[in-house]
């Protein structure tokens, strides 16, 4: 039985999704006016993890991701770029996919532009007026907080205390000051191609009313999972929570996700404390096999502190299980596989019970790595069909639930075969000086060598 820490109810829970077997996933996806950074690559990662675990337990997973393509941000930045924002938008939605390939995160079934569901919108905020849930000032739209009794539900505030949050404007004419946009008339500067016809005048959706009707019109008015970073508790996932169980009288979600902060030197990672890193700039030091490794080594809700050493220190682990793997598959003699060996069943078991609480992708690896010293063990003892089991295992670990792409040998090259044997013919007499020459040339390509108990070589991508 899977258990999700609900962050609507402050515990975890056991997973019940509203059709058997079928799970409606919405994740608040990114604004694109800047490059993919390392805050989205924690996020996405984890609900990659999500899903991939949620797939293996045997469920089918209609998952949506959105792009908020029009924004206060994307004009402001099209501006200074001159160029049209939805030009600006799709170089970095370009860039998105590019870097989260890279990461080996699924593609979500369906990515929901704002500019694509314009009518869907106007429609659900007419639906809100018409309830008078929410009222017009001027050709903007704002939603009466004070109308919706349980405001302020998932992030536990209490409305008398609170006090304007992010991307709310503070206006005289609004009702409250905690009246949040649902629709914002065209300013005289803003460009046309982002101002749409409204029963209010030209203008533009609010950021949260946008999710809300995404995730509505494409998996119903209410889902079994919706998350994102921990920011977005309140105000955006507040917001989306009242606006969407007003208009509908149900439930907006059963199950809240929310991963924890990338913080550096324990602080935020922010642009305004120019500790702000691109996922582009760190795969030009790291492999983003070990920039994902690296991102499961701590349980999602907890905080991330980002770091040289956490990174190298991930590394060196990911380099040791690339070296077993490739080490069992240099020696491997393919069998029929029968039925896995009680020890494997039992570690194989653990490991998805680590997963089924709460996702814990940090328990997952350490068993993983008890998975690989198995492997390490047994190497030259086991027979062809345990050996067989073990990388069948193993291979479903790393790509079926922690998406970790698995190494491939160098065979390949024959310059780096003919270096290799030219060194394994050198130890064979005793020439370590030439020995060590050949291992400094085949380093400097690259590759590392592994040398196995029975005499044998192989070659391994460093990474």
């Amino acid at each position: 039985m899977i258990k999700i820490y609900n962050t609507l109810s402050n515990k975890k829970e056991e997973f019940e999704t509203q059709k058997k077997n079928f799970v409606s996933m919405y994740v608040c996806g990114v604004t694109p006016y800047d490059e993919t950074h390392l805050g989205h690559a924690r996020a996405y990662v984890v609900f990659d993890t999500v899903k991939r675990h949620l797939l293996k337990r045997g469920y089918q997973v209609k998952h949506i991701q959105n792009f908020t393509d029009v924004d206060d941000k994307i004009i402001k930045r099209a501006q200074e770029k001159n160029v049209k924002p939805s030009e600006l938008a799709q170089i970095y939605i370009d860039d998105y996919f590019a870097q989260t390939s890279k990461l080996n995160i699924l593609k979500a079934e369906i990515y929901p532009r704002v500019t694509q569901m314009i009518p869907e919108i106007v429609k659900f905020i007419m639906a809100l007026v018409d309830k008078e849930f929410a009222y017009e000032v001027g050709g903007d739209v704002y939603f009466s907080v004070e109308k919706f009794k349980d405001y302020g539900k998932l992030s536990k505030r209490k409305l008398d205390d609170l006090k304007a949050g992010a991307r709310v404007d503070v206006c005289a004419e609004k009702n409250s000051a905690f009246d949040f946009a649902l629709w914002k008339k065209t300013k005289e500067n803003e460009p046309q191609e982002i101002a749409w016809e409204s029963p209010w005048g030209r203008g533009r959706p609010g950021w949260h009313i946008e999710c809300s009707v995404m995730s509505s019109e494409l998996l119903g008015d209410t889902i079994d999972i919706h998350g994102g970073g921990q920011d977005l508790i309140f105000p955006h996932h507040e917001n989306e929570i009242a606006q969407s169980e007003a208009k509908t009288g149900k439930q907006f979600v059963k199950y809240w996700i929310h991963n924890g902060f990338v913080t550096i030197n324990k602080e935020k990672m922010s642009k305004s404390l120019n500790n702000f890193f691109t996922l582009k700039t760190i795969f030009e030091k790291y492999n983003p096999r070990v920039v994902r490794y690296y991102l499961l080594t701590q349980h999602y809700s907890s905080p991330l502190d980002f770091s040289d050493a956490g990174l190298d220190a991930a590394k060196n682990a990911l380099q040791g299980i690339d070296d077993a793997y490739l080490r069992l598959v240099s020696s491997f003699k393919e069998t029929a596989l029968s039925i896995a060996d009680k020890d494997l069943l039992d570690i194989e078991e653990t490991f998805l019970k680590a997963l089924d609480d709460d996702f814990n992708s940090e328990k997952a690896l350490s068993y993983f790595h008890e998975l690989k010293n198995i492997i390490l063990n047994e190497l030259f003892t086991a027979s062809a069909d345990r050996l067989s089991q073990l990388r069948k295992l193993f291979e479903d670990f790393a790509e079926n639930s922690l998406g970790l792409a698995l190494p491939e040998e160098q065979k390949n090259d024959e310059g780096l075969q003919k270096l290799l044997s030219e060194r394994n013919e050198a130890r064979k007499n005793k020439n370590w000086v030439k020995s060590d020459r050949f291992r400094e040339l085949i380093d400097e390509k690259g590759y590392k060598i592994v040398d196995n108990r029975d005499g044998s070589s192989i070659l391994v991508r460093k990474i």
